[in-house]
């Protein structure tokens, strides 16, 4: 797919996220039963997460970015281990429970936050490696970058 044709497929789809945005929170407002509605409301809120990553995409198709600072880096990888640690920490809690829960309805909506909560926590594993470090000039590779340009690599002729 062409450049520009796969740039207008990102952007169409931005506008096909936020259309189903708005159809499921119109349809929210009158509805009744809590188990639909919880997972609407989901699909609503996945579909606002789908349209910022697709112009998170599209920006990063289309503008320079800059890169992250250390400061930058260290905050979002805090911010992210963090959350990792946190998803682990549901991910084991609800496949201890899931096993002793009857109900086929509930069991239907914890196997559906389960499958969520392990795409969370490989995404974020994906987001620190990729996105995070991918971004960063970190102050090791101002220095790699400084001594690989080095002509004699601190020896005196090279020797």
């Amino acid at each position: 797919m062409a450049v520009n044709n796969f740039l207008e497929f990102i952007q169409k789809q931005i506008k096909v996220e936020n259309q189903i945005v708005d159809s499921l929170e119109k349809a929210l407002v009158d509805m009744k039963n809590p188990p639909v509605k919880g997972v609407l409301k989901g699909i609503s809120l996945d579909s606002v997460k789908h349209a910022e990553m697709y112009e998170a995409a599209y920006m990063l198709l289309t503008e320079t970015s800059t890169a992250l600072t250390q400061g930058d880096l260290d905050k979002h990888r805090e911010l992210i281990e963090k959350h990792i640690q946190l998803e682990s920490e549901l991910i084991e809690k609800i496949e201890l429970v899931l096993p002793t829960v009857t109900n086929n309805k509930v069991k239907l909506l914890l196997n559906a936050i389960l499958a969520d909560e392990k795409r969370h926590h490989a995404l974020l594993k994906g987001v620190l490696e990729t996105i995070v470090h991918g971004e960063t000039i970190t102050e090791d590779d101002w220095w790699k970058m400084l001594w690989e340009g080095a002509p004699f690599h601190g020896t005196p002729g090279g020797g």
